[in-house]
C-alpha cells in the first residue's frame, strides 16, 4: 500500500489533508465511481495493546462505521465505505470543501462570528440533531472542531460514532502539562465530567458550548487550567454571553443559557425543541450589525473570571478564579481547535505511505547521587497536599481511574519539587499502584510498588511501616498474577518484620497474616490456610470485636477453607453467621453482606439442599438486582447459582433456559472469551448433555474448550478439564476412537505440566 497508494485496489490516496490524534485524512479518488473522497485512516495500534483488545477495536469499528454509515441527513457527513487495508482501519467519506468552526474563529482572529452567521450554524446542528438523537445515537464528542461549514453556507457535523473509538483506545485523550488525560474539557457535560450515563442532552450541553464560543470568541470556561474549567462546568454558572457582546439577541442568550443547564432535565429535552425556539425567535425582527463589536476586543488574559457561587466578577487585585485548591497549577493544553490538521503534531504518524512514528523518547543524564533543589513554597506543597487528599475521595467514590490520573500529576510535581525519595513522593507514587491494583493492571501496579519499596527502605529504612506496607502490596498484587509462590514468599517476609516491630496483634500484622492465609489456600495448602486464618480470625475477634468487618472477612475465608476441605456443614454455619453478623453491622444490602448469603447458597447447593439453595438464590437475584441492575456480574452470578440447582433437581429444561439466558448476557457485558461467560456456555452444554443432546452439547463443550486454550493456554487446569468434557461427549456420541486420542492428549499435557512444576 505504501508503493501503490491504493487502497483495496478502489481508493487512490492523493494528498494528505489533516493529520490528527487519532490518524490521518486523505483526498482520495475513487477509481470505481471516478470521484473524489476523503478517506479518514485510523493509526495502528501500538505492541502495548493485545491481541484481544485488537479484535474487540475491529468489531467497533465496523458497527460503528455501519451506525455512521446509515445516517443520510444534509447536516451529518456522508460515509461511503469502511473496512481494513494492511492493518490500518479506514473510512471512506464525501469530501467537503469548507471550513470547521474552529478554523472559522481562527481565520477571524478569535474573534466572535456574525450574529447571522451564528444564528444560522444552531438553526442548521439542531436539525442535524434532532435527526441523528431520533435514530438513537449520541454524538459524544461535539465541539467546533467537529462541525463543518461548507463554501455553500451548508454546516455539517462530523465523526458520529468514531470519537468514541479514539476514547476507547486512548487516542483522543491528551495529556496536559501535569500528565493528566483530560482530553478537551471546554465541550464536556456535567455528566460526563462525572462518568454517568449520557444521552441526547450531553449533546446539547456541548452544543451549548460551541454556540456559547462562536457567539462571544470563547467557550464558557476559558480557564488555563483543566481541573478549573470542569469544575466550572460542573459547579459554575456561565456568564450571560451579552455580556460579552451586547449585539446578541436576548431569545439566543437564554437558549445558549438553557443548553448549558447543569442537570440535564434542565435543559431542552431534545434537538426539535431547540430547533423550534430557534425558529420562533428568528421571525422576530431584530437588529444585527455586521461587524464585531469592539467592546470584547481585548486580549484573553483580561476577561473577567468567576467564583464557583456567583456571577459578579472577581476583585481586581486577583485575576485567579477562587476554586478548589487542587484544581490549581494544572494546565489544559491545547483546545480541540483542529489546528493540526494544518501541520503535523510531534507524535504525528506517516500513515499508509509511510512508518508510523511515535514521540522520540528522551533520556535525561543520570542525576547526581544529592540534587539541589530550592525550597518549594508553603503554598505549593499545601496545593499538592488538597489535590493528593481529593485523589483519596476518588478513591473512595470508587473512581479508580479518575483517582489514579490525580495522583499520577501529584507524583509527578512531587517528584520534581521534592525529590523521587521524598516520603510525600512516594506516597503518591504508592498510591498510583493502589489504583492500578483496583482497575486490573496487575503487572504495572507492582512496578510501582516496587519502587516504592526500594525508595522507602532506602529513605526509612527496611522495617519501617510504610515500606512493609508496600512490600505488603507487591505481594498483593503477586497474587493477582497468579504468582502465588512468589506472593507467599513476599507475604513471609512482611508478616515475620511486622511481628518484630508491631508485635502479634497488631491490626496491620493481622491484616497480612489473613493474606498469606488467603495466598496459603490459592497454593493447595488447605489445612495450613484453615489453621492460620482460624488464628486470625481469634485474634480479630479479641482485639477488634466479633462483629468487626475485618475480624468477619477473616471468618469468611474460614469458611471458605472449610469448603475447600469438604466440611460444608461447618462452612455452611460460618457463612450464615457472617451474613447475619454484616447485615447487623454494614446494612443488608452491604456488598459485602450480599456475598456472605451468595456463599450460604454455594454450601447449601453442595450439601444437596437444592430446594433451599433455590429459594436463596431467587431472594438474592431480586435483592441483587435492585441494588446493582440485572445484568451486574454479582447479580449473574446469582443467576448462575440458580440455574445449577435447577439442575441438580432434574429440572434441567429450566435450567438451560437460566443458563443460556446467562450466557448471553454475560457476552455482551463482559465479552465472549471472559471466565464467567465461558463457565455459563458450559453450563449450558452440561444442560444440553442431560437432555440427551449431545451433538449440540458437542458443540459448547469445544467452543469453551478453545476459548480457554487461546486465553489460559493449552495446558492450563481449566482448558484441560474442558478438553476432558469434550472427549466424555464423544463417547456419548459412540466416537470411541476420537475420545481415547482426546484424552491420551489431555494426559500428556497434564504431566508435562507436573513436569515442570507449575
Amino acid at each position: 500500500m505504501a508503493e501503490t497508494r491504493l487502497i483495496q485496489s478502489r481508493y487512490r490516496l492523493l494528498d494528505l489533508i489533516g493529520r490528527g490524534g487519532m490518524g490521518e485524512v486523505w483526498r482520495a479518488r475513487d477509481e470505481s465511481l471516478g470521484r473524489q473522497v476523503a478517506v479518514k485512516c485510523l493509526k495502528p495500534l501500538g505492541p502495548h495493546h493485545d491481541q484481544s483488545f485488537t479484535r474487540v477495536l475491529r468489531e467497533r469499528f465496523r458497527r460503528e462505521a455501519r451506525v455512521a454509515a446509515a445516517l443520510q441527513h444534509r447536516g451529518v457527513t456522508v460515509v461511503h465505505d469502511f473496512g481494513e487495508s494492511e492493518g490500518v482501519l479506514y473510512l471512506v467519506m464525501e469530501l467537503l470543501e469548507g471550513r470547521n468552526l474552529s478554523q472559522l474563529l481562527e481565520d477571524n482572529k478569535q474573534h466572535p462570528l456574525p450574529v447571522a452567521d451564528v444564528v444560522d450554524i444552531a438553526d442548521q446542528v439542531s436539525g442535524a440533531l434532532a435527526y441523528t438523537h431520533q435514530q438513537g445515537i449520541v454524538h459524544r464528542d461535539l465541539k467546533p472542531a467537529n462541525i463543518m461549514r461548507l463554501a455553500d453556507g451548508t454546516v455539517k457535523i462530523c465523526d458520529f460514532g468514531i470519537a468514541r473509538l479514539g476514547h476507547d483506545i486512548g487516542f483522543t485523550a491528551r495529556l496536559t502539562g501535569t500528565g493528566i488525560a483530560m482530553g478537551t474539557p471546554h465541550y464536556m457535560s456535567p455528566e460526563q465530567i462525572s462518568g454517568a450515563q449520557v444521552d441526547q442532552r450531553s449533546d446539547l450541553y456541548s452544543f451549548g458550548c460551541v454556540l456559547y464560543e462562536i457567539a462571544t470568541g470563547a467557550p464558557p470556561f476559558d480557564l488555563d487550567d483543566a481541573w478549573a474549567i470542569l469544575v466550572g462546568h460542573r459547579d459554575t454558572p456561565p456568564e450571560p454571553p451579552r455580556h460579552h457582546r451586547a449585539e446578541l439577541p436576548e431569545y439566543f442568550e437564554r437558549i445558549i443559557l438553557d443548553l448549558l443547564a447543569k442537570e440535564p432535565e434542565r435543559r431542552p429535552q431534545d434537538a426539535r425543541e431547540l430547533g423550534r425556539r430557534i425558529g420562533t425567535g428568528r421571525t422576530t425582527p431584530v437588529y444585527v450589525p455586521t461587524v464585531v463589536s469592539p467592546a470584547i476586543d481585548r486580549p484573553a488574559d483580561e476577561r473577567r473570571m468567576l467564583e464557583p457561587s456567583t456571577r459578579a466578577p472577581a476583585p481586581s487585585s486577583s485575576r485567579e478564579p477562587r476554586l478548589p485548591s487542587w484544581t490549581r497549577g494544572m494546565t489544559t493544553g491545547h483546545k480541540a481547535t483542529g489546528a493540526g490538521l494544518g501541520g503535523a503534531p510531534p507524535d504525528a504518524a506517516a500513515g499508509l505511505t509511510g512508518e508510523w512514528t511515535a514521540r522520540p523518547a528522551t533520556s535525561a543524564p543520570e542525576a547526581p547521587e544529592h540534587v539541589e533543589r530550592p525550597t518549594p513554597s508553603p503554598e505549593l506543597l499545601t496545593t499538592l497536599t488538597g489535590r493528593h487528599n481529593a485523589g483519596l475521595s476518588l478513591g473512595r467514590l470508587g473512581r479508580w481511574t479518575e483517582a489514579g490520573e490525580v495522583h499520577r500529576a501529584v507524583a509527578a510535581e512531587r517528584e520534581h519539587v521534592l525529590g523521587p525519595d521524598h516520603p510525600d513522593t512516594l506516597a503518591s507514587r504508592y498510591e498510583v499502584g493502589f489504583t492500578l491494583s483496583r482497575t486490573g493492571r496487575a503487572a504495572e501496579a507492582l512496578r510501582e510498588y516496587t519502587r516504592v519499596a526500594g525508595g522507602r527502605e532506602r529513605a526509612l529504612g527496611p522495617d519501617h511501616p510504610d515500606t512493609l506496607a508496600a512490600r505488603q502490596e507487591m505481594a498483593y498484587v503477586l497474587g493477582q498474577l497468579g504468582r502465588h509462590f512468589e506472593a507467599h514468599q513476599a507475604y513471609t517476609a512482611v508478616l515475620a518484620a511486622r511481628e518484630r516491630v508491631m508485635g502479634p496483634d497488631h491490626p496491620d500484622t493481622l491484616r497480612c497474616r489473613h493474606n498469606l492465609a488467603f495466598n496459603l489456600s490459592r497454593l493447595g495448602r488447605l489445612e495450613d490456610s484453615y489453621r492460620m486464618a482460624s488464628e486470625v480470625a481469634a485474634a480479630r475477634t479479641r482485639v477488634l470485636g466479633v462483629n468487626h468487618p475485618d475480624t468477619l472477612v477473616t471468618r469468611y475465608e474460614v469458611a471458605y477453607a472449610l469448603g475447600q476441605l469438604g466440611h460444608w456443614p461447618e462452612a455452611l454455619g460460618t457463612y450464615r453467621e457472617v451474613a447475619e453478623a454484616r447485615a447487623q453491622a454494614l446494612g443488608p444490602d452491604h456488598p459485602d453482606t450480599l456475598s456472605a448469603r451468595y456463599e450460604v447458597g454455594i454450601s447449601l447447593g453442595r450439601l444437596g439442599r437444592s430446594a433451599q439453595a433455590l429459594e436463596l438464590y431467587r431472594d438474592l437475584i431480586d435483592d441483587r438486582t435492585r441494588v446493582h441492575g440485572p445484568a451486574h456480574p454479582e447479580t449473574l452470578r446469582a443467576r448462575h447459582g440458580l440455574g445449577v440447582n435447577l439442575g441438580r433437581m432434574g429440572r434441567w429444561e429450566e435450567a438451560l433456559a437460566e443458563s443460556r439466558d446467562v450466557w448471553a448476557i454475560r457476552e455482551r457485558v463482559l465479552g465472549p472469551d471472559h471466565p464467567d461467560t465461558l463457565v455459563s456456555r458450559r453450563e449450558v452444554a452440561v444442560g444440553l448433555g442431560w437432555l440427551g443432546r449431545w451433538s449440540d452439547a458437542l458443540t459448547e463443550y469445544r467452543g469453551v474448550a478453545t476459548a480457554r486454550e487461546r486465553v489460559l493456554g493449552a495446558d492450563h487446569p481449566d482448558a484441560l478439564a474442558s478438553r476432558n468434557d469434550e472427549a466424555h461427549c464423544l463417547e456419548q456420541l459412540g466416537r470411541g476412537q476420537e475420545a481415547v486420542e482426546l484424552y491420551r492428549r489431555v494426559a500428556a499435557l497434564r504431566q508435562q505440566r507436573a513436569a515442570r512444576g507449575d
